[in-house]
């Protein structure tokens, strides 16, 4: 006999007491700072989704579908109890040189501008850019997280420092082969 997993309508309302269930066991309240750096990375990925609906590029889909592949083992180690995120797929070091090797080949490819940007140049460019800011946000909670548990997880911080960099390098990428150049952020003088 296989074990089953409930199903949505089984699990409604188990989280009306504003708690929520971790992976592996155990609940916390709603506005534990885990629940939050998880949640924030779990909107990272549904903003990194949207900007890949919205590239024309194939090449730029492709990119943002592996990192949300990442994310999604990301957010899977932080939805455990710290003692318990082994037992789900975390980040790899492979996820990590992926992404800066992804952003070393566009680098390449790309003249990065030399002052602030405005973002949102295309449909693509700018919902990468609100996807990059939302991942600083989740990097920004993990390291709020690592610092109440005093637990580091120090491969997850450095992989949503790089993705975060990689977004920034992806939408100048998205904008040149729209044939538009970044906008500075400064009017001209």
């Amino acid at each position: 006999m296989t074990r089953r997993s409930k199903t949505l309508s089984q699990m409604a309302g188990s989280g009306d007491d504003g708690s929520t269930g971790l992976l592996g066991g155990g609940r916390l309240p709603k506005d534990d700072l885990r629940i939050e750096t998880y949640g924030t990375v779990d909107e990272a990925s549904s903003a990194i989704g949207l900007a890949r609906a919205l590239s024309a590029d194939a090449r730029v889909r492709e990119i943002l579908e592996e990192l949300q592949r990442g994310f999604y083992r990301l957010g899977a180690e932080l939805a455990s109890a710290y003692e318990d995120r082994a037992k789900f797929s975390g980040l790899t070091d492979s996820d990590l040189t992926a992404v800066v090797d992804r952003m070393a080949e566009l680098e390449a490819e790309v003249t990065m501008p030399a002052q602030f940007i405005l973002p949102g140049q295309t449909a693509g460019s700018g919902a990468i850019d609100v996807a990059r800011t939302v991942v600083r946000r989740a990097e920004r909670r993990l390291v709020a997280l690592e610092r109440a548990l005093d637990s580091p997880y120090p491969l997850a911080r450095r992989y949503l420092n790089r993705v975060s960099l990689l977004l920034f390098v992806l939408g100048r990428y998205e904008e040149t082969r729209s044939g538009i150049a970044p906008k500075a952020a400064r009017d001209p003088v």
